[in-house]
């Protein structure tokens, strides 16, 4: 065991406990449940260090072979970052100072065991004089979190890209099956079942096109900009060496902010970025309940496209499946939804200089995108399966009041509401009484229900019998 003190008194440690008192102080204050940060967070403020050690012996203010050590026992924590996540809980005070302070320590204990001493032994590498040196909780922790939240969102961008090239591939598939549409629930002018599937594609693609632009949004970051914005405590030539480390260690793109009292006090990119992410869940949420509308039934419902089958859909009912998959994207684009408005309330209680509430903030966004990323990913395969049921398809538009409105230029549309009545009266499809009535040749009407000419603009109007 070791003994470690703070202002507030003392601890005993475990001699090989990779942290420190700050760490355990946190731990335990925050004990709400078991979750723990998350881990490519986490990974961000250890590459910030890293950054920061090689900045400050550039600058002339740390000891190479101090550097050296931070360096070395940092890239271990990162390779193995599974292994060193700190027992913290995401939801805490403080607006990140635990999280900040347990790179701190576990920086410099493992710096202490690559020159051979023992953790704890600080009077040799400090967490707070050197791993700490020319930075503050204000400037780490939302540089982290933007870094984190660059990865995420770029991760999420390459799923909805995937998935996007699934909904192509079907609107070329389905392009020759014509079908009914319907709007407010109710039978419609027809259009293809490709040309819904492109419907989809496309806001997708806008989805897509808006992750991109926001992560060029968020890669400003105030690291440097010490505890209000004004670099005070950090040196002038570790300013501009910081971000240059860190856009090598990263491989991202970064940027110093213009204005890091600007950066350290605002988090409005934040909030725009999930607000763009809540937009996309919104369109995964409306793409989930149309497929599982058109798959209803089958039998008893609408059953005009067939879902992949992945799991038996009732423990009662032999032979059931349900739209299981699609049902998990709706209820992981609901939680975005509402975590969108949590976000955003996060970020409004900022006061003066800080973000206080970054911790609950940007929990909630990186749990968002992971959930969002994987349900994507997940629906990748499972839209890529699905059929068209061709028999119901043709079955209800052969039904529907269609035909008649397409024909109505012609022949009145008084004539054109008398076949869909008798259609109703006496339960036949409308194309058949039409095709009886003799009023076009057969020739005109097959020309007239080909996908090109009923789903497209315009309609050559075909010679009508007098």
């Amino acid at each position: 065991m070791r003994i470690e003190k703070d202002f507030i008194g003392s601890v005993e440690l475990a001699s090989d406990y990779l942290f420190g008192i700050h760490t355990w102080r946190g731990s335990e204050n925050f004990r709400f449940n078991e979750m723990k940060i998350d881990k490519d967070f986490f990974k961000s403020v250890l590459e910030i260090k890293k950054a920061a050690a090689i900045a400050n012996e550039k600058a002339g203010i740390l000891d190479t072979k101090i550097k050296n050590a931070i360096v070395k026992g940092i890239d271990k924590a990162i390779e193995e970052i599974e292994h060193y996540i700190p027992d913290l809980n995401p939801y805490q005070g403080g607006a990140g100072t635990s999280v900040n302070m347990a790179a701190n320590e576990l920086g410099a204990n493992l710096a202490l065991i690559e020159l051979n001493r023992n953790p704890g032994d600080y009077k040799h590498i400090s967490p707070t004089s050197h791993l700490n040196l020319s930075q503050s909780t204000n400037d780490v922790i939302p540089s982290a979190v933007r870094i984190t939240l660059m990865r995420k969102t770029q991760l999420l961008h390459d799923a909805i890209e995937k998935l996007l090239s699934v909904f192509q591939k079907k609107e070329k598939e389905f392009s020759s099956i014509l079908k009914i549409g319907r709007t407010q629930l109710q039978d419609a002018m027809p259009l293809s079942l490709g040309q819904e599937f492109g419907a989809w594609g496309d806001a997708l693609a806008r989805f897509r096109w808006r992750l991109s632009k926001a992560i060029d949004w968020i890669r400003e970051i105030n690291l440097s900009g010490t505890a209000v914005g004004t670099g005070i405590n950090a040196d002038k030539s570790y300013s501009y060496n910081v971000i240059e480390e860190l856009r090598n260690i990263t491989k991202l793109p970064i940027a110093l902010s213009r204005n890091c009292v600007d950066g350290t006090q605002n988090g409005d990119q934040i909030v725009e970025l999930s607000g763009i992410i809540k937009t996309g869940a919104v369109t995964i949420k409306k793409i989930c309940s149309d497929l599982r509308i058109l798959s209803s039934g089958p039998n008893c419902g609408i059953g005009e496209i067939t879902l992949p089958p992945i799991q038996a859909g009732s423990s009662i009912m032999p032979g059931k499946v349900n739209p299981v998959m699609l049902e998990a994207g709706e209820q992981i684009a609901l939680k975005v939804i509402a975590g969108d408005t949590l976000v955003s309330s996060a970020i409004s209680e900022s006061n003066l200089e800080l973000i206080q509430f970054m911790p609950l903030a940007s929990h909630t966004l990186f749990e968002n995108i992971d959930l969002f990323k994987g349900v994507c990913e997940k629906l990748v395969s499972y839209i890529s399966e699905i059929s068209a049921n061709k028999e119901k398809i043709d079955y209800y538009l052969n039904r529907s009041s269609a035909v008649a409105t397409l024909l109505s230029p012609a022949i009145g549309y008084d004539k054109a509401a008398d076949f869909v009545k008798k259609a109703f009266e006496k339960n036949r499809p409308v194309i058949e009484l039409i095709r009886e009535s003799g009023i076009i040749t057969e020739k005109e009407l097959n020309n007239l229900l080909k996908p090109e000419i009923m789903a497209s603009p315009g309609l050559p109007v075909p010679e009508v019998k007098k």
